[in-house]
């Protein structure tokens, strides 16, 4: 019996009562191979476009990776009124 895959977290990049919420450092792909502009990810939060709408996907293992990285980003959203939904990671495309 397999384990079942953790859950992950999408924090929409729009408040609760429906404002864009503009974050400065938001780049999905990186910094597009400008010089002096590296920006790294960890892979268990990620920045995405989906529907043309920004989110940042955590995956619920950084809870017991790195409890303080979860709460500042869980944190976050919350002080920021960011629209936040859990759901189940799905399989990936083959």
């Amino acid at each position: 019996m397999s384990l079942p895959k953790p859950r992950e977290v999408f924090i929409q990049g729009i408040t609760k009562d429906g404002r864009t919420f503009r974050p400065s450092c938001f780049r999905p792909g990186g910094a597009g191979g400008k010089p002096g502009m590296f920006i790294g990810y960890s892979p268990y939060c990620v920045p995405r476009v989906i529907g043309g709408v920004k989110f940042v996907i955590v995956n619920e293992a950084l809870k017991d990776i790195e409890p303080m990285a979860w709460d500042f980003v869980m944190n976050f959203a919350r002080d920021n009124e960011l629209q936040v939904s859990e759901a189940c990671s799905l399989p990936d495309e083959k």
